[in-house]
């Protein structure tokens, strides 16, 4: 677990929280600041998080984001969100760059279901389960992906691996992707020696 937490980032996740809060969606803080407070601390420049918000609902939260100092990063970013489902946003205080990825997947849904609220810095936060986060950074599937999965598995070395490797191949399945789970994997057998 993180123990200090820089003004910078606490200021940034504090009020996306709050905004979170404030909207009609379901959602949870995901990615490397997930990462960096179920697994090992690392340098994270940005923060992520999933939401469950129906389309038309998007402009509002837009909107209603620039009373918490969260605005879009780049021009036309409603129309990007709907190719991309992915809104890109800063939070205008800290110049911490948000990533809002619009869920919609059945394993999105039943991810923020299973999530729990985490006391970080005095701040209530919405993170993963384990597994789930685990499973959203194989397909992911970056370099830094891998590491902090690393971290994860050694921050909590009895997770459910079944369940693990059961997402992760749906998703490498669906994506023709196969070497998801043979890095996956790959991890874990490593770690067992």
């Amino acid at each position: 677990m993180v123990e200090r937490v820089p003004a910078s980032l606490l200021s940034a996740l504090t009020d996306l929280v709050k905004w979170l809060d404030s909207i009609a969606g379901s959602s949870m803080v995901i990615g490397g600041v997930a990462a960096s407070f179920l697994g090992r601390p690392r340098l994270t420049q940005d923060i992520d998080a999933l939401v469950i918000l129906a389309e038309d609902q998007w402009s509002s939260a837009v909107e209603s984001a620039k009373q918490f100092g969260i605005i879009p990063r780049i021009d036309a970013a409603l129309e990007f969100a709907r190719r991309a489902r992915v809104l890109l946003l800063r939070h205008v205080e800290s110049g911490i760059d948000i990533d809002i990825a619009l869920g919609g997947l059945t394993f999105e849904h039943e991810a923020i279901k299973r999530s729990a609220l985490h006391e970080v810095a005095g701040v209530r936060v919405r993170l993963p389960r384990v597994e789930d986060l685990i499973v959203m950074k194989a397909i992911s599937h970056r370099a830094k992906d891998l590491q902090d999965i690393d971290g994860l598995l050694t921050a909590h070395p009895n997770v459910d691996l079944e369940f693990i490797r059961q997402w992760i191949r749906e998703f490498a399945n669906a994506s023709t992707m196969p070497d998801l789970l043979d890095d996956f994997d790959k991890l874990v057998e490593r770690r067992s020696k």
